[in-house]
């Protein structure tokens, strides 16, 4: 019975945001800032699950392979690689540290 508690609630709830977001006026959503933090709001949420992912496991911090793999891609886009390349360089790096026991 909770379950079906949370699935209505989740369901209401998700209905009461989509709402809000349609009454909210063209004109605030036109604002400059308003424009700039939508623009930037993707970017953070991306960065924070990316984070989460890589250090965290359950209530621990960690540093494994996941974090040497990130850790190359970020050198692959200092360098300007292409986006394969940077995908290429964090799984190649990732699987040789998880080969070397890390």
């Amino acid at each position: 019975m909770n379950v079906w508690i949370a699935i209505i609630g989740t369901a209401v709830g998700c209905y009461v945001v989509k709402l809000a977001g349609l009454l909210v006026p063209a004109g605030a959503l036109e604002r400059p800032l308003v424009r700039k933090l939508a623009a930037l709001l993707p970017v953070a949420l991306l960065a924070a699950l990316t984070a989460q992912q890589t250090f965290a496991d359950g209530q621990t911090l960690v540093l494994d392979a996941r974090a040497a793999g990130v850790a190359a891609a970020a050198v692959a886009l200092v360098l300007r690689a292409p986006f394969l390349l940077v995908v290429a360089a964090a799984v190649v790096v990732a699987a040789g540290v998880r080969a070397l026991g890390g």
